[in-house]
């Protein structure tokens, strides 16, 4: 604020005291819109009838630049604002926010004073319409107790199973649910249908009917469709959320959202990366990159400084089938058209490029494939190498590949192992770590240091089964196979392997996730001889249950999403038992386990809990996003965003409020200049719902690319 703006306001506050008068409402707003703005910046102040609106969302939105440009803040205690460091365009400007109904857009451009008038909700079915998601899910029955175990659901089939399938290791593991788009039904499934058989109908649509098919009538049996057609026709007939949001408060004001959109309006993207998360000034101020999974080949890249939006091609050759069919999320041809698409098929990938992780020379490796499945004769039985001859692997769906953005080089990997989730590790190999997502029993790595030395990948390349100690010898011996009964004086081989993937930072030791109910996490020491690696298993004991996505902090404690709805905590220095020997198979440390509930509403009729159905976690260890080193972070997949554990164990919401529906599946945080403030830091997230048209917006929008800011206060600029 110049001294001039400062001198005015303090003659004209002193001059109201003295007359002993109380500012009118309509001075008072005049007072609170002087705040102090740049040339590239909105600011003012938004009121409704009843004076200043605290805790809404003021919503910039341009579509002058290449990529459509969204920058949100919130209101803070009297009602002002500031929309900080706009690009030069022309905008649309707005107000949003529980209670009210969105406001008129107004035209206004950077370095202007702009105060807004906030519009109340005319009743609560107008006002429901901008909650969160998880406040309509919620809504849906659970089967009461008595289902289970009788003939209405399959056999051996629990509540907790049912949940992890309806949420995180199901269902809500694609796409969101609860938002507008699915708790109602498009009239091309329901005209002359009940909802119960339009539901039926509905899963069967496009190329992830097959997946959605089988598992809402295979492994939950057709449990589901009774349930969802009750929830969307009570909806139909007006019936609404029965808990409401509260509007941000605290540092949750201080938080900023950037948008932009890029890759297309068919294929979606499953998620991006911004930098090394062991060294997050990697890539400062460059390009972030998406994963386009099953969807297509493109590695979409987007400049967030220019606001332009490109593509690579990830080259594959003839010979490679594309990543649909059995064992994948999507089929090669649709099972019944789409409401959306009719019978196009709109996912062809071959590369099937999962996730990326950058190194500390700004080079990207993918979990993508650039090679037939038939693994090479070195990964097989016969062979030499140490890896083969403990565990000899014949074939591989998905590989390993590396972009050099410097060079415009991209370079694919003949792996043994497969690739699901990869992560580096904090030795002086460089080493990068491989998850298979699930299937495959083994975990895979690259030492890069080798590879960049000698370019001999064979060489440089190793996997492990995952074997626990159950003689309790301190060596990997002759082991049971999976599901075998345990037999004295062997090992046992775990049949699953890890989801995500996570290099220790304490002791060399990699972690993983075993998904499932009650699923586990499981560690491996490859510190002694990789290739004979010991492994530990810690199955995740009631109330938590269904972990997905998780993390390690620099304590070495991992972090997990749980479909029981915690954050769910493992220290495995609380462990007071032996950690390997006949009785270490998974259940030996309940202690070392601790749940913090999710934010929002919960199911009711069974007890406390949160319906949140989170995909993935992260930990920020370098405070990148400016709440501390080591806050543990997941993807918010219910409430449009992500959700962040405060030092003080309060639940801190990270929400995209425009357009509803944001879902990511992983996300990344940058330091692109420490020196600079809240300026210069941030977290990076796509929305990776399978489905993009189900946003606000409908069939046309693209997906996004959310840049998250926490400023010091709610008027920083």
């Amino acid at each position: 604020m110049t001294m001039r703006k400062i001198l005015f306001t303090g003659v004209a506050a002193i001059g109201i005291a003295a007359l002993g008068l109380v500012a009118p409402a309509s001075l008072q707003a005049q007072q609170a819109a002087a705040v102090a703005i740049d040339n590239d910046d909105i600011g003012g102040v938004v009121t409704g009838p009843k004076g200043p609106e605290a805790g809404v969302w003021v919503i910039a939105e341009t579509r002058d630049l290449p990529v459509r440009f969204i920058r949100i803040v919130v209101t803070d205690d009297s009602g002002r604002y500031v929309v900080p460091d706009l690009p030069k365009a022309n905008y649309d400007v707005w107000v949003r926010g529980y209670g009210l109904v969105d406001s008129p857009k107004v035209k206004s451009a950077p370095g202007k004073q702009l105060n807004l008038k906030a519009v109340p909700a005319p009743n609560e079915t107008a006002a429901a319409q901008y909650y969160p998601a998880i406040y309509w899910y919620s809504m849906m029955k659970i089967p009461e107790a008595s289902v289970f175990g009788s003939k209405e659901a399959p056999a051996n089939v629990k509540i907790t199973d049912y949940l992890n399938g309806m949420k995180n290791n199901g269902c809500v593991g694609c796409h969101q649910l609860g938002q507008l788009s699915t708790r109602t039904i498009p009239k091309y499934h329901l005209e002359g249908k009940t909802h119960q058989e339009a539901w039926v109908r509905r899963i069967q649509s496009g190329q992830a009917g097959e997946n959605m098919v089988l598992q809402a009538a295979g492994q939950l049996g057709g449990l589901p469709f009774k349930y969802l057609a009750d929830w969307t026709e009570r909806v139909a007939k007006g019936e609404l959320p029965f808990a409401k949001p509260t509007r941000p408060q605290g540092i949750e004001r201080n938080i900023v959202v950037t948008l932009r959109d890029w890759h297309n309006d068919k294929q979606y993207l499953h998620d991006l990366i911004a930098s090394d998360r062991r060294y997050p000034t990697v890539n400062a101020y460059g390009p972030v990159y998406g994963q386009c999974e099953h969807a297509c080949n493109d590695m979409p890249i987007l400049d967030p400084i220019k606001n332009v939006a490109t593509n690579f091609v990830l080259p594959t050759t003839p010979d490679m089938p594309l990543a649909l069919g059995p064992g994948n999320a999507g089929s090669v041809k649709i099972l019944q058209p789409s409401a959306y698409w009719g019978e196009e098929n709109i996912w062809d990938s071959k590369a099937n490029n999962h996730n990326s992780m950058f190194d500390r020379k700004g080079r990207l490796w993918l979990a993508a494939t650039g090679h037939k499945p038939d693994n090479p004769d070195f990964c097989k039985k016969g062979s030499s190498h140490p890896s083969a001859v403990e565990f000899p692997l014949n074939s591989t769906n998905r590989r390993v590949t590396m972009y050099d953005p410097k060079t415009g080089k991209y370079t694919a990997y003949q792996t043994c192992f497969g690739s699901h989730h990869l992560q580096f590790g904090y030795d002086a190999n460089e080493t990068l770590w491989m998850s298979t997502g699930g299937g495959g029993g083994n975990v895979g790595w690259i030492n890069t240091k080798m590879l960049d030395e000698t370019g001999d990948i064979q060489k440089s390349q190793g996997w492990t089964a995952l074997v626990l100690d159950t003689n309790g010898n301190g060596q990997r011996d002759e082991y049971t196979e999976p599901g075998k009964p345990q037999e004295p004086g062997k090992d046992m081989r775990i049949g699953a392997t890890f989801y995500a993937v996570m290099p220790s930072p304490v002791d060399g030791s990699v972690w993983g996730t075993l998904r499932g109910n009650p699923g586990a996490i499981v560690r491996i020491d490859p510190t002694k001889n990789p290739h004979k690696s010991l492994a530990e298993q810690y199955n995740v004991p009631l109330p938590g249950f269904g972990p997905r996505g998780g993390d390690i902090d620099k304590q070495g404690r991992v972090w997990v999403s749980l479909a029981s709805g915690h954050m769910g905590v493992f220290d495995r220095r609380l462990c007071k038992g032996p950690l390997n020997g006949p009785k270490a198979t998974g259940d030996h440390c309940p202690e070392g386990w601790a749940f913090h509930q999710y934010p929002g509403p919960g199911f009711k009729g069974i007890g406390e809990n949160s319906a949140e159905a989170s995909y993935y976690s992260w930990v920020d260890q370098h405070n990148t996003f400016g709440m501390g080193d080591d806050i543990p972070m997941s993807t918010a997949n219910l409430m449009d965003g992500l959700v962040a554990l405060n030092k003080d164990g309060k639940m801190v919401s990270i929400r995209v409020p425009y357009p509803l529906g944001f879902y990511a599946k992983g996300f990344d945080g940058r330091i692109d200049d420490p020196k600079a403030g809240w300026k210069g830091r941030g977290l990076w997230a796509a929305n990776g719902d399978r489905t993009p048209w189900l946003i606000e917006g409908g069939k046309g929008t693209k997906p996004l690319a959310a840049h998250f800011q926490l400023r010091p206060d709610p008027l920083a600029h």
